[in-house]
This record gives C-alpha cells, structure tokens and sequence, in this order.
C-alpha cells in the first residue's frame, strides 16, 4: 500500500455545497487519503440549505479530521505539517479575495496560503456568475501565487444523465487537479470520462 496522502478540503459559502461534500465521499472511499475538514460558517449554513440537516454530520462522520475554521493554531496551519494539497469546494468569492491577497483571518485562508508558501497545490472552484473585474483580477492575482482556478463547470460532452453525474464529474476532475500519486485511479474517474 502506498503512503497516506493528507489533504485538506474547504467548504465556504458560495452555492455548490454538493460539490464539496462529493470530493469529501470520494477521498473518504480511498484508502490512501486523510481528508482534513474546514468548513466557515457560511459553508454551514449553506450545507444545511442546500443538501439537508444531515450534510454537516455525514461529512464530518467521513473525514479523517474536522477542524473548526476559528482554529488557526491548527496542525494544518503549518507548513511543517505534511498536506499534499488542498481544495475548496465551494470557493466564494470572499474566500478567493482572502486567499488571494493574504487576509488570513481564519483557518481555510490560513491553510490555503500554507499551501502556495510550500508551493503545494491550492484548487479554487470558484463558484460566482457573472464576474466583474474586481473578480477577474483576484482570479489573476490568485493564479499569479500559484493557485488553480477551477470554476465547477459541468463537462456536457460527456452527457451526463442526472445532477449527480454533473456533481461527481466535476468532483473527480477537481480531486485531479491535485496530481496525487495513486488517487486519480479509476476509481476516482466518473464513469463516463476517457
């Protein structure tokens, strides 16, 4: 068996909760990886109004580590403690301007700039429509640090059937994006993909 891959996944508040939660089930299916949790506030919020009362327990009951976004003494807010990326999944808009011009208030920014400190992989679904200026150029000045801006588009080429084909497709494309050594198995790919 391979070594555990530590990787940290980041709920905020934009709209897409279900996107998170998926990339949570599908590294939580893994053997290999030990997802870390940080949800804000926001992301509760809209966890609970867009996918049921029980999304916050199941993800939390799936996760390797939850961590409260309050706590940023946290072992994933140091560059010494071995994370092999990290995602958020919703990205706000919010969360991106933090993340991107270093207003590190609270443990999701926190760890993501751990992440472009340590020149690990740091990928964005940016969840916002349509964008303004103000918005692009926080995409750029995110890119510029080393971030992957991955906005949830569905793939329509591949055909997808339900809502949750769409979820999973960009949830394993996401889960991609990290280049992980022995995750992007089959597995991990939505069956339709080639």
């Amino acid at each position: 068996m391979s070594a555990r891959h530590d990787v940290i996944i980041g709920i905020s508040g934009a709209s897409g909760a279900a996107i998170g939660m998926r990339i949570v089930e599908r590294l939580a299916e893994h053997p290999a990886c030990a997802v870390h949790l940080v949800i804000s506030p926001a992301g509760e919020r809209t966890l609970t109004e867009e996918i049921g009362a029980d999304a916050l327990p199941r993800l939390r009951g799936i996760a390797f580590r939850d961590h409260a976004p309050s706590d940023i003494g946290a072992c994933i807010a140091s560059g010494s403690f071995p994370i092999d990326g990290m995602i958020v999944a919703p990205c706000s808009i919010r969360t991106l301007s933090a993340i991107a011009w270093g207003q590190l208030d609270n443990l999701l920014v926190r760890a993501a700039d751990v992440q472009l400190k340590e020149r690990r992989r740091l990928v964005l679904l940016v969840r916002e429509s349509p964008l303004h200026l103000g918005h692009l150029r926080t995409m750029v000045q995110a890119t510029e640090i080393g971030a992957i801006i991955a906005p949830p588009l569905p793939a329509f080429y591949l055909k997808p059937q339900s809502l949750n084909e769409v979820i999973d497709q960009i949830a394993c494309r996401a889960i991609n994006l990290l280049g992980l050594p022995d995750v992007s198995a089959p597995a991990l790919q939505w069956h339709g993909e080639t």
